[in-house]
């Protein structure tokens, strides 16, 4: 029997998106969430959400939690640049490091084929893009501006030859170089910056007109990954929230670069877009991209939309760098929200914080489930719920009674060592 506590919107078919569409509104940025990073249903409504806020609302790009040079290779295929490549699945071999599946998917390269279709009839900034705004890649993005800048510019070349030695006797191990930095003092932050300056004061044209944009961020990911390898190592919060900052930073850079009129899409997990002044990550002082956007831009131009199931499975590992399983997902523990959405009734549904607003029950931090891409069912109520407020720490929240895993790609033998990056596997 349904004890319906507030209002929503079940969720049964594309059209049934027209009660968040309209909740969005004008808003410049849309975070869609997920509870998880392997998880077919959020891949696939996030798929149908973007695809209505680039057609009815006419936004420029989606930027998800990945690394800038793969996801920019995804982004040079959807917008038909030069020797871009053609084969979708071929592409997506880029995702090569650990956790190869979050991007490396069949609901993914259903994305992209539609931004594909999308753009194939537009022109330059009409095209709808797709970047990563993580900060892991360190190596590919030095080797890329290495690459790139030895047959532009010497002396830009020469600087970042300089920051490529400086961490070369560390053997290409982010977590060697963060250990011997936390207990000596030189480090390479003076050849990173100097080359960011190098960079920065050098105009490039190229047959990508993004090529310019690509280098600059490059090299901005290779000073911020410098600062968040070392940042891990002395423990606490630092290291996320100087992730977390760049993740920002590179959502400001994008919107800058696509001009005022400009909209974003941003694809990351519940624990970096749902904002965490309203939950227990705030007491140690914490934060992310959701409580950065909206502190920015304001919380008009900002909807958070996190997503969320009651049981079901999911891809992830059972410990950092293990074979991907399927797993999985057992009912949600009593008392959490993904509990008492199910106590409501099965439906999959679409619930508006504003509706939320005069429940007693949610206006004090609750449980909410949140699985990483390090997971084991058996340890799930100890450390995978997060104590939140839903109604302020969302806009809107799409629940799934049941859910499936995400779909990997086959992917080609090969790959090096993955360094253990993720905080808390998210």
């Amino acid at each position: 029997m349904e004890n319906r506590l507030f209002n929503y919107t079940k969720l049964t078919k594309e059209k049934d998106l027209d009660v968040l569409l309209q909740e969005i509104g004008d808003a410049r940025v849309v975070m869609l969430g997920e509870a998880s990073h392997g998880t077919s249903e959020y891949y696939t409504w996030r798929t149908a959400i973007s695809r209505r806020l680039i057609q009815e609302k006419g936004f420029s790009f989606i930027a998800v939690e990945g690394d800038w040079p793969e996801c920019y290779a995804v982004n040079r295929l959807v917008k038909d640049y030069p020797n871009a490549g053609s084969k979708i699945a071929d592409v997506l071999q880029v995702y090569r490091r650990w956790p190869t599946w979050m991007w490396a998917n069949w609901e993914v390269a259903a994305l992209v084929e539609w931004l594909r279709e999308h753009n194939h009839l537009k022109s330059g900034r009409e095209k709808a893009g797709f970047y990563g705004l993580d900060v892991y890649s360190l190596w590919e993005s030095l080797d890329q501006i290495i690459n790139y800048l030895e047959r532009t510019d010497g002396q830009a070349a020469e600087a970042a030859r300089s920051a490529i030695n400086c961490f070369e006797p560390f053997n290409r191990d982010p977590q060697e170089y963060a250990r011997a930095t936390a207990f000596v003092p030189t480090d390479c932050e003076k050849e990173v910056i100097e080359m960011l300056q190098r960079v920065q004061t050098r105009r490039i044209y190229s047959e990508d007109p993004e090529s310019e944009f690509n280098t600059k961020q490059n090299a901005l990911v290779a000073v911020n990954a410098e600062k968040y390898y070392r940042a891990m190592m002395r423990g606490g919060g630092s290291s996320w929230n100087v992730r977390d900052s760049h993740m920002m930073e590179t959502l400001g850079r994008l919107l800058e670069f696509h001009g005022p009129e400009s909209k974003a899409i941003v694809w990351e997990h519940n624990t970096h877009i749902g904002d965490a002044s309203y939950t227990d990550m705030a007491d140690d002082g914490m934060y992310n991209i959701g409580q950065l956007a909206r502190e920015r831009y304001g919380r008009e131009q900002v909807k958070l939309v996190g997503f969320g199931t009651y049981e079901g499975t999911v891809i992830a590992g059972r410990a950092w760098g293990a074979p991907m399983q399927k797993m999985d997902v057992p009912p949600a523990v009593e008392g959490s929200w993904e509990d008492m959405l199910h106590r409501m009734s099965t439906d999959d549904k679409i619930i508006l914080s504003r509706d939320l607003r005069n429940v007693p029950e949610l206006q004090k931090r609750i449980g909410h489930r949140a699985i990483g891409v390090v997971y084991d069912p058996k340890y799930e109520a100890f450390g995978n719920y997060v104590p939140t407020v839903i109604p302020e720490r969302y806009d809107a929240f799409i629940y799934f009674e049941e859910t499936e895993a995400v779909h990997p790609l086959r992917m080609k033998s090969g790959g090096a060592k993955e360094p253990d990056l993720y905080p808390w596997n998210y």
